[in-house]
């Protein structure tokens, strides 16, 4: 036995020849996991000088691996090293479900060379993945796709996990156990270095846009309430919106459809003034339902007036441009930047530009220039940058100062505020602000909004402050919806032809028994407004029409939602042909004093031309879109055909579009 020992003992003190091949894989390794420990912080290795000097874990590897150069060792003793350090990087990961990610909470940490606290985070406890998405997902990123839900993942600090391996454990205090320390109970699990930059960009961005709108209008019974007065509306944001919601693959939400701005988005043939009437003129439609057979549709359109370029008064335009930090994604202010470039050449030589950019403060960024000098309106534009907080008020007070001083007699001033709508900050009396709007109307200067972007997007804002200053509201979505507002339309957007429009229909009880004005319900006026000239209302621009749709229903028919009145009075006789009575008033710019159109409303036998049935297919398109009660088993494939039988020559592709968008809609309504 003796023999055997000393055979062993000899064996042990004789070491083996080193292994050059097996020394530098083990070193290669051993440095590899090292280095994985830093990926993914977001956060560069400090320089060795600046580095603590700890005898941490790590450190200590180091030295060991130096030694390695100096004398040789046992073979397995250089691998069972290098084995440790790949386990202790590897093997916490490896014990994590397959289904968990790791969720950076905040915490605080004690550092113990300066012994000051710092803010960091900490990776928890595995979360299961379907878990997760329940609980912090909130509802409205659901149905926002532009709210990003990306979570990231940051890898433990390396210094740090050497530091709880050789028994320097980090304490931490979370926010919600302050007083409390808790000790770190495994390396998997170190603390981690704050999120940078690109990780905060990367987290969900909260939704707070805001939309302006009312309760669908009701029927009415007509011997109730014989009278329907409301403003005219040529706003055309809702549609845009409701495409970009479309298109990024989800439903709008029903407080974003405006019924009536989706049929006014499109161009209508209807008849023209003629030189010396009034400055647009009216026509009315009657036709079946599509979605009722016991009832009809009375379709009111009106037609501006359209004069020649020539003709047109010099107009001062004044760009007052949000700059601010919530601007700066691709399709807000570069997109913005874009679609001002288009709208210059449609200038004439002797309009004035000027430019006001607003973040934080306000500051006039070209004085104004006459537009034939586009080379420096354009280099003002490209010198654009955003960042700050929002300063609305400032920028709108600025840019009334300028436009004002930019007015000449017979001309025409514009403040064109182009935004997302985010009046974050000096805004703290809305209605103060739309009243000071209101007061700058007064004095010829009229206000009309362009909103960019999604996700904060204050729509019901952008509507007002539009509809105070006597001007259209529009979103842009995209370069094509650039070109339709400042080019195709230009003359609607920027010239007004008649101010504070109201159109007011009395109905005969005899020929109407109930009725419905489908949209306009942020629009709608008591009756006695219809005669007050100091009651505000809509603007009709140069070309630009105007489409109102009622569902009517007659007396003892079948589609009656209400019971009769036990005690009336007939005050028309009952073989009277007229439906309703139409009342138009409206003012010429400049005027305080009003003019009243009249006209009766009669049913023809005629067949509803393609205009009126495109129209009543945009109309039914919205009420699908808002689960409208009143449409019955009418759906999306009905909707579709009457707008394919009312696309007509489509010059544009608009109706094309919106075909097309139908279909989309139909698709994601699709349980």
């Amino acid at each position: 036995m003796s023999d055997d020992f000393d055979k062993l003992r000899a064996a042990m003190r004789q070491a083996p020849t080193p292994d050059t091949d097996a020394k530098a894989a083990a070193m290669a390794l051993a440095m590899q996991n090292f280095d994985r420990l830093h990926q993914g912080t977001g956060v560069e290795a400090r320089p060795n000088q600046d580095r603590p000097k700890k005898a941490g874990f790590l450190t200590g590897v180091r030295l060991m691996l130096s030694k390695l150069t100096a004398r040789p060792i046992l073979t397995a003793t250089t691998s069972a090293a290098a084995l440790c350090i790949g386990l202790i990087v590897v093997l916490p990961l490896a014990t994590q479900r397959p289904d968990a990610v790791l969720v950076p909470q905040p915490v605080v940490v004690e550092n113990d060379a300066i012994g000051t606290l710092s803010e960091t985070s900490v990776a928890q406890e595995p979360v299961p993945q379907a878990l997760e998405r329940e609980e912090t997902t909130p509802s409205a990123l659901k149905t926002q796709p532009e709210a990003k839900r990306a979570r990231v993942a940051v890898a433990p600090d390396a210094e740090a996990a050497s530091d709880m391996v050789s028994g320097n454990i980090a304490t931490t205090t979370s926010p919600q156990q302050s007083g409390t320390r808790m000790q770190a109970t495994a390396p998997a699990f170190a603390a981690a270095p704050a999120p940078s930059v690109t990780d905060q960009a990367m987290l969900p961005e909260p939704n707070t846009e805001a939309f302006a709108n009312a309760d669908q209008n009701p029927i009415k019974v007509t011997a109730e309430q014989p009278v329907s007065t409301f403003s005219v509306d040529v706003d055309t944001a809702s549609y845009a919106i409701i495409r970009d919601s479309l298109m990024s693959g989800y439903l709008p939400p029903p407080e974003a459809v405006r019924i009536e701005e989706m049929i006014n988005y499109f161009p209508y043939d209807y008849g023209a003034p003629k030189p010396g009437e009034a400055p647009f003129q009216s026509s009315v439609t009657v036709m079946p339902t599509p979605w009722n057979a016991d009832t009809r549709l009375v379709r009111i359109g009106l037609q501006g007036r359209l004069p020649v370029i020539e003709d047109r008064p010099a107009l001062n335009l004044v760009f007052l441009i949000d700059t601010s930090g919530s601007m700066q994604n691709a399709n807000k202010l570069p997109l913005l930047k874009q679609s001002l470039r288009l709208l210059l050449p449609q200038l004439r030589p002797e309009d004035e530009v000027a430019i006001v950019a607003y973040a934080g403060s306000a500051g006039e960024v070209l004085p104004p220039t006459k537009a034939e000098n586009a080379t420096a309106i354009l280099a003002a534009l490209d010198r654009l940058e955003a960042g700050g907080a929002t300063s609305g008020a400032e920028g709108l007070e600025l840019a009334y100062r300028i436009a004002e001083k930019m007015t000449a007699a017979g001309e025409v001033s514009r403040v064109l505020l182009a935004t997302d709508g985010d009046f974050n900050v000096g805004v703290s009396d809305p209605d103060g602000l739309e009243k000071y709007v209101e007061k700058k109307r007064k004095t010829g200067t009229y206000l009309s909004v362009l909103g960019f972007g999604r996700g904060n997007l204050d729509d019901a804002t952008m509507q007002a402050l539009a509809q105070s200053g006597n001007g259209m509201a529009a979103y842009i979505d995209t370069l094509q919806e650039a070109r339709k507002v400042l080019v195709d339309q230009l003359s609607g957007t920027l010239f007004p032809i008649a101010d504070d429009v109201k159109i007011q229909v009395e109905w005969n009880p005899a020929q109407v028994a109930e009725y419905r004005l489908i949209g306009y319900e942020t629009r709608a006026l008591a009756r006695e407004d219809f005669n007050n000239d100091k009651v505000d209302a809509g603007e009709i621009g140069a070309g630009h029409s105007v489409t109102a749709i009622y569902e009517v229903t007659a007396p003892n028919s079948p589609a009656l939602a209400n019971n009769p009145l036990r005690y009336g009075t007939d005050t028309v006789p009952k073989d009277s042909a007229e439906l309703g009575f139409l009342r138009l008033r409206y003012k010429a710019p400049g005027e305080s004093t009003s003019a009243l159109i009249e006209a009766p409303i009669v049913a023809s036998d005629d067949a509803p031309d393609e205009d009126a049935r495109f129209a009543t297919a945009i109309a039914g398109f919205g009420q699908l879109l808002t689960r409208a009660k009143y449409l019955g088993d009418w759906g999306w494939d009905e909707a579709i055909a009457l707008a394919l039988q009312g696309r007509g020559a489509d010059e544009f592709g608009y109706r094309a579009e919106a075909i097309n968008l139908m279909r989309l809609a139909q698709s994601l309504s699709a349980p």
